[in-house]
């Protein structure tokens, strides 16, 4: 294929994917911002009045940018393993698989349906946060540049999920035992600067951690580590996962049963 054609074959596969999500957003769009004023309401507002600053700022201005980046990321893993799960469950992805389609067209184009979908509710649910707290963004383009480069990884996650499940509870054994966990314990509702240094050495350890900083800090311009280190790692973190959903396809990994 020339360049020209692998675009239009990327081009066409995102647009199926939105059209997809647009199709059923009560089902894409409409849970999560539910769930986020919740959160918004019941920590933020009730809870938070008593919680007092944290970083010199409201509690609920605190966990706004790591709600906001939780919401992006279940949202963009979820779009994903499910979207590219049922293709293999209805077996429409053969059409695709026959196609010269690069693989790694297959890969960036799902990819970036799963970055789309969490931009959206992304944007929602900083509607939702500004009803509750006046919000802004000292640093724009930080803030942009790490909830899409957050989106990108986890959409990549959700691919690999995707290749190996068998069955459709197998996408979501990873959100359930692995993702929530690692996201609420990844300073979406605390500052790693209120844990003592074993537990702070071993908040660390969490990938989340980083990218709720490096979002914090382009929505309020404080973070507790530096946001160099976050996009270092999420651009690692992106780079193997790529080359692995690459090298899946082309193995038929969970395309040839």
């Amino acid at each position: 294929m020339n360049s020209r054609q692998m675009l239009v074959a990327l081009s066409t596969i995102v647009r199926r994917e939105i059209v997809r999500i647009l199709r059923i957003w009560i089902q894409t769009l409409v849970p999560p911002a539910i769930t986020m004023a919740l959160y918004f309401l019941i920590f933020g507002r009730l809870i938070g009045s008593r919680v007092g600053d944290v970083q010199g700022m409201t509690y609920l201005r605190f966990i706004a940018p790591g709600l906001i980046l939780m919401a992006v990321i279940t949202n963009a893993y979820a779009n994903v393993s499910s979207s590219f799960f049922s293709a293999r469950f209805q077996r429409n992805i053969e059409e695709l698989l026959v196609s010269p389609t690069p693989n790694w067209i297959i890969v960036l184009g799902y990819s970036l349906g799963g970055v789309v979908r969490s931009l959206m509710v992304g944007g929602v649910v900083l509607l939702i946060a500004a009803i509750f707290q006046p919000m802004s963004a000292p640093h724009p383009l930080s803030a942009l540049s790490s909830c899409i480069l957050a989106s990108f990884v986890f959409s990549l996650g959700g691919f690999l999920n995707a290749c190996y499940a068998r069955k459709f509870d197998d996408i979501s054994l990873i959100p359930t035992f692995i993702l929530t966990p690692l996201t609420y314990l990844g300073g979406v509702f605390f500052s790693a600067d209120m844990l003592s240094p074993f537990w702070r050495g071993l908040a660390l350890a969490n990938p989340i951690l980083y990218l709720v900083n490096a979002f914090r800090f382009g929505l309020t311009g404080h973070s507790d580590i530096a946001p160099e280190l976050a996009y270092l790692t999420a651009a690692a973190a992106a780079a193997l996962l790529f080359l692995i959903n690459v090298r899946l396809l082309k193995v038929g990994r969970g395309l040839r049963q």
